[in-house]
């Protein structure tokens, strides 16, 4: 459920029609709704109730502020992978006990910076680090809680590059030398071990390949039980996906995948931590774009529009799909062609859709791209030398500007000259 709807035939946001905002900012855009992330965050705290859980967004799939704010207001986590990720989150108001700290490359300064803003843990990705870790803490005279992500090499079933729990994968450490890797942090004077934490991959539409992996560290945590380790924590990761077609088979909802989990691991009295970012982003948001000419091609015809690959990447990146509307509603019954929908940039990657079957559009006409809120402005560039684009966000009959357009002048001012220019 989003709040993307016509209303007298103009697409809106909630209560705002989307071509009040394209005549304030220009395009293209992205626009977040508030109702939206509000309700899917709320889809996860009612699920898991009444499991002792914490729901930490993963704010590498949406990371505006005024975002975190939104949802971590409402009592959210925060899950980084970054030290800018922390610091968004912490000038978005959450509080260093309510911030994961995951990622399998975290420096020194990185562990630093999060271990004197405040954490509420690592998630430890490998045994070197592991060593860092203490390391660390021990010369600022602190221990670091830690929770080791297990690689349980399970089969996600999603695309290649958003896989992460196979054994190839780079991430976490193999469960097989899980038990090797608890005694050692248990040995280390910086560290206090918390859980376990696991995380397969993203954009999954089926719960058996989290529920092979949920098993793997039920068994592991009475393992660990018995070795004497205290586990009170289970970080679960993300990775619950969202259609991004009409016509697609619904993945499973949050409710079926909070039942999953109780069944599986709430015998064990752990807190639950998850950390979802696509199922609370992705609907939350649109791209909104404009048609700058209608080309007829050798065989086909192209919609170019003023959006590009460097403002959504994922179709160039992961052949990706998007539903793509007019926000003027096409009259029932309108005649629809088939079209290539592509941006300026020069490349032919700079493609969104081939052969996509859209109402007949002009130039000026505007479009909106569904499900873009999340890996959408975060995995934006200026590649082509084109600025990065504005993010709104509406709430109500409100909407406000929370990151302007820059200027081709700020864009190229960051460039500095050497002295022997």
């Amino acid at each position: 459920m989003d709040h993307f709807l016509y209303k007298a035939g103009i697409l809106h946001a909630e209560d705002v029609a989307l071509t009040d905002i394209a005549a304030r900012v220009g395009t293209p855009f992205y626009v977040y709704s508030t109702a939206t992330l509000t309700r899917h965050f709320s889809l996860f705290t009612e699920a898991l109730a009444p499991l002792p859980h914490l729901v930490c967004f993963a704010i590498k799939s949406l990371s505006n502020v005024a975002v975190l704010k939104t949802l971590g207001d409402l009592g959210a986590g925060m899950d980084v992978v970054s030290m800018g990720e922390y610091l968004r989150a912490r000038a978005a108001g959450v509080p260093g006990e309510r911030i994961v700290f995951s990622g399998v490359g975290k420096t020194p300064a990185e562990i630093r910076t999060a271990l004197e803003g405040g954490i509420r843990q690592f998630n430890v990705e490998s045994e070197p680090e592991m060593r860092a870790i203490s390391e660390i803490a021990l010369s600022l005279g602190t221990v670091a809680p830690i929770a080791i992500r297990v690689n349980p090499d399970v089969d996600a079933h999603t695309h290649a590059k958003i896989a992460t729990g196979k054994s190839e994968n780079k991430f976490g450490i193999p469960i097989a030398k899980a038990i090797a890797a608890y005694a050692e942090a248990a040995s280390l004077p910086g560290l206090k071990v918390v859980g376990i934490d696991v995380h397969i991959g993203s954009q999954l539409t089926e719960l058996a390949p989290f529920e092979a992996a949920f098993r793997k560290v039920a068994e592991l945590t009475e393992t660990l039980r018995a070795a004497g380790h205290q586990i009170t924590r289970l970080d679960l990761g993300g990775g619950l996906g969202i259609p991004y077609t009409r016509s697609n088979e619904a993945p499973p909802l949050p409710v079926e995948y909070a039942a999953m989990i109780k069944r599986t691991l709430g015998h064990l009295g752990c807190e639950i931590e998850i950390e979802p970012g696509r199922l609370i982003s992705g609907n939350s948001g649109l791209l909104v774009s404009e048609v700058i000419y209608v080309k007829n091609g050798e065989g086909r015809d192209f919609l170019i529009l003023d959006a590009a690959m460097n403002d959504l990447v994922r179709p160039s990146m992961y052949d990706a799909h998007h539903d793509i509307i007019p926000v003027t509603e096409a009259a029932p019954g309108a005649p629809t062609q088939p079209f290539d929908v592509v941006g300026p940039v020069c490349e032919t990657g700079d493609t969104f859709a081939k052969q996509r079957e859209m109402p007949l559009l002009a130039s000026g006409d505007l479009v909106a791209f569904r499900s873009a809120g999340a890996y959408g402005a975060v995995m934006a560039s200026e590649y082509n030398s084109r600025p990065l684009v504005p993010e709104v966000l509406v709430r109500g009959d409100q909407f406000a500007v929370i990151r302007e357009r820059p200027t081709y002048e700020e864009m190229i001012a960051r460039d500095k000259l050497p002295q022997w220019l």
